[in-house]
């Protein structure tokens, strides 16, 4: 054997007795959370994430995606995500205000036109409040905003009719977890209530409280019908969850197959939105079938009302949005 080739075999074997893996061989495992359940949009969104990143390259990057909330609720994640011990999730803007409170202004209630303004406000490769707000987090939190997906408009669901905030005085309400949403359901009237998504269907099976908002593929996956019997078309929110990743794993991969990853975000995220809406359509009749009823405001839902009351609310209780959500609105 040639010298050359002895030595060529020489670092070969030092290679492998240390574990250590050729440049070509490299393998990058990530573990993905959220909170979503079969049926629910996000949850087609991680799995199709995971298949194509895998596929384009070439498994170099795999992707575990653990749904449903198996790896902790809303603080869980957030704090896994910072800590790097849970690598990548997605969840809602106002799930990081806690490490960066601005960012929430990105889930602010009556924020959007509609849902194709949503995502233009929220691209992290075009928007530039959102580069900004992105760039932020990587400072403050370690954390990168590397993607988005679109769950559709949030409606409002309760075992009784609603039409005006009035309806929902002195009323128990779901609220997410967070801040943001206290604030948005003190502003609809009633009184914010914090549930987990896990224990939504108990909380509402139970009476602790007597309704929610959620977007309509989320009512129907987590049979939200067999316990709320009004749905009110507020659409008070165009549900765009972020996709974000520890920025240690992140620079941990390699510069091609980062480029990959945002590829396939950005690619799934405009799916999600053609999706989203198809469906929002589609699951109207769906829910009916199952006994749900519909408001509109044909039907006398003051919707004028909601946001007037909610928008007061947000600035009162976030009066440094002000500035944020005028750029925000003149996103094209």
């Amino acid at each position: 054997m040639r010298k050359r080739d002895v030595l060529r075999a020489a670092a070969l074997g030092v290679g492998l007795s240390l574990g250590l893996a050729l440049p070509a061989q490299a393998q990058v495992t990530i573990r993905y959370a959220h909170v979503g359940s079969e049926g629910d949009i996000q949850y087609w969104y991680g799995e199709e994430f995971a298949k194509r990143v895998k596929q384009r390259t070439e498994g170099r990057v795999q992707v575990q995606v653990f749904p449903n909330s198996q790896l902790g609720g809303t603080q869980e994640t957030i704090d896994g995500v910072r800590s790097g011990a849970i690598p990548l999730a997605h969840h809602e803007f106002a799930s990081l205000a806690r490490l960066l409170p601005e960012i929430a202004v990105f889930a602010a209630p009556f924020n959007y036109r509609d849902g194709p303004h949503a995502m233009a406000a929220t691209d992290p490769a075009k928007s530039e409040v959102m580069k900004e707000l992105s760039d932020k987090l990587v400072a403050q939190a370690n954390i990168r905003i590397i993607g988005r997906l679109y769950r559709g408009a949030r409606q409002m669901t309760a075992k009784m009719a609603v039409y005006s905030p009035a309806d929902l005085k002195g009323q128990r309400f779901r609220g997410v977890p967070l801040q943001l949403w206290t604030t948005m359901i003190k502003g609809m009237g009633a009184v914010p209530t914090p549930v987990e998504v896990g224990e939504l269907p108990t909380a509402l099976m139970t009476g602790m409280v007597i309704g929610q908002e959620n977007p309509l593929t989320m009512i129907n996956a987590n049979k939200l019908y067999e316990v709320q019997t009004h749905v009110m078309l507020t659409s008070h929110m165009q549900n765009v969850l972020p996709v974000f990743i520890n920025e240690k794993t992140w620079q941990s991969i390699p510069e091609k197959d980062r480029a990959i990853l945002t590829g396939v975000a950005a690619e799934l995220g405009d799916e999600t939105l053609k999706l989203g809406q198809a469906s929002e359509v589609q699951l109207i009749d769906e829910l009916k079938k199952k006994g749900m009823k519909f408001i509109t405001e044909s039907d006398g839902l003051k919707v004028e009302e909601f946001r007037k009351a909610v928008g007061a609310q947000v600035l009162v209780d976030f009066p440094t949005w002000g500035p944020f959500i005028e750029r925000i609105s003149a996103v094209k």
